[in-house]
């Protein structure tokens, strides 16, 4: 044999790879066929029911009867009650009973004509999950951290046609509002590809870019670049691509009860740019952040492996996101879950600027003291009292800022909250600051799932080099922001005349567990006679 020749089992290995090749070509060849035939044929449908809707009228609820459903057993199982019903023939009257009503059906709010029924919203390929190298799924690169926002690449986590095979991003956009888009486009409110005309959406003032936003430890939780995807994105836009913005930035002018006292009573001065008038109107500038998760950095920074973060993932969201599992090579993740709000006063620039005071509270929701005035808790009096420093050091020429973070009830949510209240006030020997935490562990199985880690993200994002007053008692936040290379020159817990009546017991019991205080020494508490009020008490 020839010394330039290969090897007979190297001919055929090549041959074997050309023809795997090969075969490549011809099915990717062929999706881009039946992807463009089920996008003719879509159309097609649209338009012929413009024409003439009562000719495509379908009877949804024939459709559903029309098929059979069988569930085999075990062989030897015995049926139960349940099991008996669990083959149904296309003629049973069970089955008929159970069918789905047709989305379109006559007399609906929306307007559809009673002479027929739309066409389907999807054609009836559906596609539960994709895999890495699968024909015809080809991601949009993602380099996370990279300086050039064009080499990291767009989030693109839409199923639209012309989006479905780029996705690089699990999940959807608008978190839990996803659901609620969802069931728009169920009722025909809403076009299912319908896409945000971003015209005029354009942040009102811009952030960044700052180093932080290139170093992917230091931002994980959010996309640097959300803001501006209108303008760093536009040729992916126009390219049909459904490129969504993660962040809004806007003005407005807010009004609080309190800080309208506050003017009233001299405390707090009109200066005609922060306060506007003797009404305590604000001006600011605001901004919502949606969540986007970079799930490597989000393991790294909770210390756990990214297999596991995904698997917990998927199972309890009860596995409505199954490419947590299926596609590993997507390092994006669009959680279902409330984002976070910024709230700026003075001017934006002065965040970033190490030389100008700057103020901050970072603030959890709180639904029943931030917005209906509940007692039990400080949220409220601590929000506004935080507004209030913001503005005072907006005025002696810093800045403030207000982060309000998305994580009703200690993030367990407000109906474990509700409970967990009414375990407090049943409790034998009433509500104590003893056993504050230990009823919400009974109910919950921990006392808190803020988990604050991912908390500062949106601190280096708006470039934050120091903060100078920090307007929270937290042992967690401030060490959260501490740890991630953010110095707190100075703590400021809520002033005792601000306190509920009820609150007594949440303070000293947080003091105890190592919150911040100036005036109270945890060790020092005998939480046993810290008591709450009663519900039939109205004179605590």
């Amino acid at each position: 044999m020839a010394a330039n020749q290969p090897a007979p089992a190297d001919q055929l290995l090549r041959s074997i790879f050309d023809a795997v090749n090969s075969l490549k070509a011809e099915n990717r060849a062929l999706a881009d066929k039946l992807e463009r035939y089920q996008a003719e044929t879509t159309a097609a449908l649209q338009a012929f029911s413009a024409v003439s809707p009562q000719m495509l009228a379908v009877d949804s609820s024939r459709r559903f009867s029309d098929a059979t459903f069988k569930v085999h057993r075990s062989v030897g199982a015995q049926p139960s009650a349940v099991e008996s019903d669990s083959e149904i023939e296309p003629t049973s009257p069970k089955f008929r009973k159970q069918s789905l009503p047709s989305a379109a059906s006559p007399g609906r709010a929306s307007g559809v004509s009673p002479q027929g029924q739309q066409p389907p919203l999807y054609n009836h390929r559906i596609v539960l999950t994709t895999y890495p190298g699968q024909v015809g799924i080809n991601p949009i690169p993602l380099n996370w951290g990279s300086r050039d926002p064009h080499e990291r690449g767009p989030i693109v986590a839409s199923r639209h046609h012309g989006s479905l095979r780029l996705r690089n991003a699990i999940g959807a956009h608008g978190g839990a509002y996803s659901v609620y888009r969802a069931l728009a486009v169920a009722i025909r409110e809403l076009e299912p590809s319908h896409k945000p005309n971003l015209a005029n959406t354009e942040p009102v003032i811009h952030f960044g870019p700052f180093p932080s936003w290139y170093d992917p430890a230091k931002i994980v939780s959010l996309d640097p670049w959300g803001h501006a995807v209108q303008e760093v994105f536009a040729k992916e836009i126009s390219a049909g691509i459904d490129v969504r913005p993660t962040i809004a930035i806007t003005k407005a002018h807010m009004q609080l009860a309190e800080i309208e006292a506050m003017v009233a009573s001299g405390s707090i001065a009109v200066d005609g740019k922060v306060v506007l008038d003797k009404r305590g109107q604000l001006m600011v500038v605001k901004g919502a952040v949606e969540p986007v998760w970079f799930l490597p950095g989000i393991a790294s920074r909770f210390g756990c492996d990214e297999t596991t973060l995904r698997r917990c993932l998927f199972e309890d969201t009860g596995g409505m996101y199954p490419e947590l599992i299926t596609r590993p090579d997507l390092n994006v993740f669009l959680p279902p879950i409330g984002g976070l709000s910024i709230y700026v006063f003075g001017p934006p620039q002065f965040i970033s600027d190490p030389s100008k005071r700057l103020t901050l509270r970072v603030h959890d929701e709180c639904n029943g003291s931030d917005v209906f005035g509940s007692d039990i808790c400080t949220c409220r009096p601590y929000l506004i009292f935080g507004i209030a420093e913001c503005v005072r050091a907006a005025q002696n020429g810093g800045v403030g800022l207000i982060v309000y973070f998305r994580k009703e009830g200690r993030a367990l949510g407000e109906v474990t909250k509700y409970l967990v209240y009414n375990a407090r006030k049943r409790a034998e020997g009433g509500d104590t600051a003893e056993n504050y935490f230990l009823r919400t562990e009974n109910i919950a199985g921990v006392k808190d799932m803020r988990f604050q880690a991912t908390m500062p993200d949106v601190l280096h994002w708006l470039g934050i080099q120091k903060v100078d007053r920090m307007i929270s008692m937290s042992n967690m936040k401030y060490d959260a922001i501490v740890g991630s290379g953010i110095p707190i020159l100075e703590r400021v817990e809520i002033p005792p005349d601000m306190l509920p009546p009820d609150s007594q017991v949440e303070i000293d019991a947080k003091i105890a567990a190592g919150y911040f205080s100036a005036t109270k020494q945890g060790a020092a508490l005998d939480l046993s006679h810290t008591k709450g009020r009663t519900w039939d008490d109205i004179n605590h």
